[in-house]
């Protein structure tokens, strides 16, 4: 590709993924508005749904996020009594998040999200399973980089 068509936004693979990123985070907004919950704090109960009382660490591997972004976010979902946090007894460095009955039970709240997102999409869900297992392989790619 000549270097004047290099620079050109409409040739990058960044813009596509920052735009497609930005327009998800719109849609998912008004059901997430309705639990309650920002979509990085919709993220992280996500991971703890699936298996509750995971370190910080554990957090951060899962969301590829550090603990100076996940502190002030687990802070804020605390503060509304959907998790617990403590240090381990053993490491006080290491911090254990948990989820109260609160955070549990907003899991049965949040089980209508996927699907109402998948239905305003429009996109059958071949076609994103497929783009989400290509955008898998991107990130191990990405990060092996």
């Amino acid at each position: 590709m000549p270097d004047d068509q290099a620079l050109r936004l409409d040739r990058q693979i960044c813009f596509p993924l920052y735009a497609a990123a930005n327009a998800m985070i719109r849609l998912y907004r008004p059901l997430l508005d309705e639990l309650g919950l920002t979509y990085p704090q919709y993220l992280v109960m996500l991971v703890l749904w699936e298996r509750d009382r995971r370190s910080v660490g554990e957090l951060g591997a899962a969301l590829f996020l550090d603990s100076g972004t996940l502190t002030p976010l687990l802070k804020r979902l605390q503060a509304a009594g959907l998790v617990t946090r403590e240090r381990d007894v053993e490491d006080e460095r290491r911090v254990f998040v948990a989820l109260t009955a609160a955070g549990r039970r907003l899991r049965v709240r949040a089980k209508c999200v996927p699907e109402t997102l998948l239905g305003r999409i429009g996109i059958p869900a071949s076609d994103l399973i497929a783009l989400r297992e290509q955008l898998q392989g991107l990130i191990v790619a990405i990060d092996a980089a």
